[in-house]
């Protein structure tokens, strides 16, 4: 297999392979979701599978800023969500 694509993570800045990493994705109707797939369509930003790095990107604000639309606290807790089950 070749190689796969790297993405850096919003919270540690590390660079990882994509499927390491969790999806967020907004679209063009401006809604935010969490993409397991990888393959919506839209702007996408990476996120570790650490809790540690949720927490700074929502102190930070770093997620609204790269996807320049305000996030509701649904999104940062359905991505607590998804981090703590794995």
């Amino acid at each position: 297999m070749g190689n796969q694509p790297q993405r850096t993570c919003m919270g540690c800045n590390t660079k990882k392979e994509k499927r390491e990493l969790i999806r967020i994705v907004k679209n063009k109707e401006g809604e935010i979701k969490i993409d397991r797939t990888g393959k919506q369509e839209g702007r996408g930003a990476y996120l570790c599978d650490n809790i540690e790095c949720l927490e700074k990107v929502i102190k930070s604000k770093r997620l609204e800023r790269i996807l320049d639309i305000k996030i509701e606290k649904e999104i940062y807790e359905d991505l607590r969500g998804v981090i703590l089950e794995q």
